[in-house]
Formats: structure tokens, sequence, C-alpha cells
């Protein structure tokens, strides 16, 4: 029951939020939001099946560059997102059928070359993606149903508005993944993949539709950045951008279904903090990371877990 008070507040104050904050605390909420639909993808893989990816900011940039280019052949903010999110299905589909026939180090590695591959793709592919000059002018188009209505996203905090239930559904939908049998699986086949395959579940199929799934959720956080940022462009994809995701999940906690959100927000306050007194950040924000993921190492969640809550 506190628990879900607690989540209904939470919740409201994130509805409020343009009525009583600045635009930078808006923008900087939205990119909050992505990381942690990002980091709830990473984490179905890694915490609950056991599959080390290091090469999600390849389907993060899919999506991306899926939405923005439908955004600028056919401005409208619901078939970008949609499309964007698509097409990264697609690739995550392909790419995960010859990924999870390998584990450990192997299934990694290939994640890792794949993710590169589409990085290099996003670099040299002038014609599609605008090479590293990448692309620009993406509009902010308007949220819109034919017939129905038809929403003005020039203002961020109406873009916020989107981002924000995007993020509700994408978390509740994680929710019921992990608590369903499928959860279960996912998680029989991280403890032991011998006995789970001995009972007459297919393995394979299972590191399928989780790969497949992370791969959406990085697609999602990836198509709705160019509305935002209204350019898309190559790092987003490269192997660095990775990173994020599995460090936000560690600062949380890997095998529970919080970590990755409040990972996500001390992750981006820490480097937006940071970021504003050295150029050397990316030395800074490791040292801390390393220190607190040393001295938490169930992450920061599992310090209300030890006290009887609830992951």
């Amino acid at each position: 029951m506190k628990t879900r008070l607690a989540i209904l507040i939470l919740v409201i104050l994130l509805a409020l939020l343009p009525a009583y904050a600045g635009k930078y605390a808006v923008y900087v909420v939205i990119h909050i939001l992505l990381l942690s639909i990002f980091s709830l993808g990473f984490n179905l893989l890694f915490g609950y099946t056991g599959l080390l990816s290091f090469g999600q900011a390849g389907f993060y940039a899919v999506g991306a560059y899926g939405c923005a280019k439908i955004l600028l052949a056919y401005p409208s903010l619901l078939v970008g997102i949609v499309g964007g999110v698509a097409i990264t299905g697609v690739v995550s589909l392909a790419l995960g059928y010859l990924c999870i026939r390998h584990t450990r180090i192997y299934f990694s590695m290939l994640t890792l070359s794949f993710g590169m591959m589409i990085f290099s793709l996003a670099w040299k592919w002038r014609d599609m993606t605008g090479g590293d000059d990448g692309l620009v002018g993406i509009p902010r188009a308007a949220l819109e149903i034919p017939g129905l209505f038809k929403i003005n996203m020039t203002p961020m905090e109406n873009y916020y508005y989107v981002v924000l239930a995007f993020a509700i559904l994408a978390i509740a939908l994680f929710h019921r993944i992990v608590h369903s049998p499928m959860g279960l699986t996912l998680q029989g086949i991280r403890d032991s993949e011998t006995r789970t395959a001995c009972i007459g579940i297919s393995v394979r199929k299972y590191r399928l539709i989780a790969f497949t799934i992370a791969g959406l959720y990085a697609g999602l956080a990836g198509a709705m950045l160019p509305p935002l940022e209204s350019t898309v462009t190559p790092p987003l994809a490269h192997w660095s951008h990775s990173a994020e995701p599995v460090l936000a999940t560690l600062l949380g906690g890997i095998y529970t279904f919080s970590g990755p959100i409040v990972g996500s927000v001390i992750f981006y306050l820490l480097k937006d903090i940071i970021v504003r007194f050295t150029e050397y950040w990316q030395i800074c924000l490791g040292i801390i990371v390393v220190a607190l993921v040393m001295g938490f190492r169930g992450g920061v969640v599992s310090i209300f877990l030890r006290k009887g809550g609830r992951p």
C-alpha cells in the first residue's frame, strides 16, 4: 500500500513538473525518462536473462534515425515514434537470431560487433543518415489522430507529457513482463540454463524474445530523442553510449525492477553536475560510479530491500 501511494505521489509530481519547474528541469527529466526506458530494456536482457549486451546503443540509434527519417518525410509525431520502434523491432529480431546462439563473452562480443556495425553505417551511409553531419532540422511534429485531435508539440512542456506517457506505459509493461510466467522463465534461464531446458522450455526462443523486447525498449528511447533535439548524429550508436544503461543499472540494482530507474536518475544527475565543473568529467564520473558500485554492490535499491522494502 505504501509503495503504491509513493508511486502515485511521484506520478502526480511529474505531471505537475512544468507548472513549478523551469524549462531546463523539464529537459533534464525528459532525458532521465529516456535513459530509464533504455536501462529497463537492458536490465531485462542482463538482470533477468543473464545476457550482457554491449550493443544496445545500436538499437537506440536505429530508433532515433528511423523516427527522424519518418518525421522529415511525414511530420506526424505518433507515426514517427511508432515507426522508429517498429524498425528497431525488425532489426533487433534479425540480429537477435544470430546473437542468442552464443552466450557469455561470445554473446557480448557479437552484440558489440553488431552495434559498431550500425555505428559504421550511420557514419558512412551519407545518403541515408547524413554521415558525420547527421540528420538536422527534424521537426517536433504535432501529436494527432486524424479526425479526433491535434496537439501542437512546439512547446517543450507539451512534448514532455508525451515522453512521460510513453515512459509510464513502458514501465507498467516491464512490470507486467517480469512478474509474469515469462519473467520467471527468463530468471530460470539466467540461474540455470540446463535445468530450464530439461523441463521442456526452449531456451533460445525465450532469449530471442528477451533480446527483441530489449531492442524495442532501446528503440523507443531513441525514437523519442529526435523530436526533442531536432538532430541525430552517429555517436548515438557508438559502443560508449551502450555503457550508460549498463552503469545506470549497476548503480540502481541489477536484479530489481526499480533499479534501472533509480540508477538512471543518479547517473544522469551526476553527469549533469560534473560536466559543469570540469572538461574531464568522464574521469570524475567514472571514479564516482566505481565508488558507488563498490559501496553498494547490490545497487542503491538494495539498501531499501535490506530494510524490508520491495524491489
